[in-house]
């Protein structure tokens, strides 16, 4: 398999890191936390991005745009358990294209990386039209940020 190369580059001054404890009704009978949820605190992450950095899916509907995630990823590394108090660090990657793309690392309570993912959003107009170029609020939130010029 080819794997290709990076194309984007994390914009790691746009990193938000968000922590909460892990909640029993996320772990199995085992008490470790069922592989499904990690996506969701991929969420929590983004959402934590969002209200830092005036980019919520609130602001966004606000614009006329949703952002439906068309891809996401994530890479186990080590167990959860219920009571762990981790850390959601969420960075966005700089890229030209019509996406967002978020980059995720679930690091435990004893500052190991737990997790790793991506997840990487669309533009739909109010009509659920595919956007080919960055709606207009996303480049003005890109300039206000630093990521143009």
């Amino acid at each position: 398999m080819i794997k290709r190369k990076e194309q984007f580059n994390e914009a790691t001054d746009l990193t938000v890191t968000h922590e909460i404890r892990i909640r029993f009704n996320e772990t199995d009978p085992l008490g470790i936390v069922w592989h499904g949820n990690y996506i969701t605190y991929f969420e929590d992450g983004r959402e934590a991005f969002g209200r830092q950095h005036g980019l919520t899916y609130l602001d966004i509907a606000k614009t006329g745009y949703t952002t439906p995630i068309v891809k996401s990823t994530c890479e186990h590394k080590l167990s959860l358990r219920y009571g762990d108090v981790i850390t959601i660090e969420t960075t966005v990657v700089d890229t030209p294209a019509a996406k967002m793309i978020y980059r995720f690392k679930i690091i435990d309570d004893k500052g190991e990386v737990a997790c790793t993912g991506e997840t990487v959003q669309v533009f739909l107009d109010k009509d659920g039209n595919l956007m080919l170029t960055n709606p207009p609020f996303y480049e003005e939130w890109k300039k206000k940020v630093g990521l143009l010029k």
